[in-house]
């Protein structure tokens, strides 16, 4: 069989992207998931201590240590979890043939170690399997957003504002419908997506990151049975909000991934925005308002050596496409599951990673394209030179102003002919208009690159 590394991988994200995608390993990897399950089944285990459950009241009672130094040594358990103790919960797995039922013998196996066998048995008391992989999950996809995905792209953010800050006063032609329009100024036209971003961003705070967490069918029954006398709802709400997570109640067996939806649609919104970006981007390189640094020994084309291509947006653009798709397909897939539960969604929700690791393949480029870019005056001037028409909007506004008999008509008239219309013919237009000199003045100041507006 054929080794696995970044040339033989199946998926691009751990092939040709692995570079980029490397840190996601700590949240979204098979090994990543075995340290989350076993750091919740150590936090709730600490959390029955904290009750305490009676047969937990004497827990670390005859080990020489204190509660305290016991709980920190069991937490060590995930916070230094090495591949190696990831392999030995696989050798588990493949007696138990269930990947949580090996989590919890690989913590027994630990209690073990450290003498406390005599209370390992509440270990996963009163749990199913869900409780664990409906708050490992969101717990990781937490903080990979937290810790990866918003600081990245915040980074975006960061490079878009300063361009509309360098470039606030460089006027455009504006393009509607693929045609002139009135113009505007580029640095504007960049924070267009800033302020966009920005609002996502601010939407994505108010959202939260579910768990469910309560026995077999949500309902906390063995919990009940055993310990009839404990407040088990506000015990598992603390717990889970512990973890950072909102508890969601009342649930089947499995978290209803509602609110989880939501992340990803607003994650999907993200996204669109930037290929939004993309595109613009890429037909204003087109249009020659932006040339691309140069790279020394890149090559453009296979087969035109003069070529600079705008690859870094569309490779920005395939990944975000590519995000999009399982975004949409795990918002409209996850919330749905036969009666109390059924299997789909475990194998569907290993895949909540796939997204945003092509999200940050996606900011790769994005910055490094952004990185690349020179801005082309002379371009945006000649541009601008060539479509003097664009200035019979603010005309026509003056003269409506002024009570100029059909102002629009007359401006229509003159743009329309087919013929070209140039400073002169603006200037002829305006010394035949029947208006005071100093309503000609003013008309007269106007030009594709003061009429931008605020």
């Amino acid at each position: 069989m054929i080794e696995l590394d970044s040339l033989t991988a199946v998926s691009p994200i751990d092939g040709r992207y692995a570079s980029k995608t490397a840190t996601l390993r700590n949240y979204f990897s098979e090994y990543a998931l075995i340290r989350y399950r076993t750091r919740v089944e150590i936090e709730y285990f600490i959390a029955l201590c904290g009750i305490p459950l009676p047969q937990l009241s004497d827990f670390g009672d005859g080990t020489g240590m204190n509660k305290e130094l016991l709980w920190e040594e069991l937490r060590k358990v995930y916070r230094d979890m090495s591949p190696e103790d990831a392999s030995r919960v696989k050798e588990i797995e493949k007696v138990t043939n269930h990947d949580v039922k090996a989590v919890e013998y690989f913590i027994k196996e630990k209690f073990d170690n450290l003498g406390l066998s005599r209370w390992k048995e509440f270990i996963h008391f009163g749990l199913t399997s869900q409780d664990i992989n409906n708050t490992s999950q969101p717990l990781m996809l937490k903080e990979a957003i937290e810790n990866e995905y918003i600081p990245a792209l915040k980074e975006i953010i960061g490079i878009l504002s300063a361009d509309a800050v360098e470039w606030k006063d460089i006027p455009m032609l504006a393009k509607t419908h693929g045609q002139p329009a009135t113009p505007t100024r580029l640095g504007k036209e960049i924070q267009v997506f800033v302020a966009r971003l920005e609002e996502q961003l601010r939407q994505f705070s108010g959202l939260t990151y579910p768990a469910k967490f309560g026995g077999a069918t949500g309902n906390m029954n063995a919990h009940k049975v055993a310990y009839p006398k404990i407040e088990w709802k506000s015990f598992a709400d603390n717990f889970v909000a512990s973890l950072g997570l909102s508890r969601s109640y009342p649930t089947t067996q499995i978290e209803h991934y509602d609110n989880l939806a939501a992340i990803f649609d607003c994650l999907r919104r993200i996204n669109t925005i930037l290929i939004d970006l993309c595109r613009d981007i890429w037909t204003y390189i087109s249009m020659e308002y932006f040339r691309q640094r140069v790279v020394k020994g890149e090559v453009g084309s296979s087969a035109m050596p003069h070529k600079v291509n705008p690859i870094d947006f569309e490779n920005a653009e395939g990944n975000l496409g590519m995000a999009n798709a399982v975004l949409t397909f795990l918002s409209m897939k996850l919330p749905i599951s036969r009666l109390q539960r059924d299997l789909t969604d475990s194998t569907v929700q290993r895949n909540i990673g796939v997204p945003v690791a092509h999200g940050m393949i996606a900011f790769a480029s994005l910055k490094k394209g952004l990185g690349k870019l020179i801005l082309n005056k002379e371009a945006l001037d000649a541009d601008l030179h060539r479509n003097w028409a664009v200035v019979a909007e603010a005309l026509q506004t003056i003269l409506r102003r002024e009570g100029y008999p059909n102002p629009y008509e007359t401006l229509k008239a003159l743009t329309r002919t087919g013929a070209a219309i140039d400073e002169n013919t603006i200037s002829s237009f305006i010394d035949s208009l029947d208006v005071d000199e100093a309503i000609k003045e003013e008309m007269r100041a106007i030009t594709p690159w003061t009429y931008t507006g605020l």
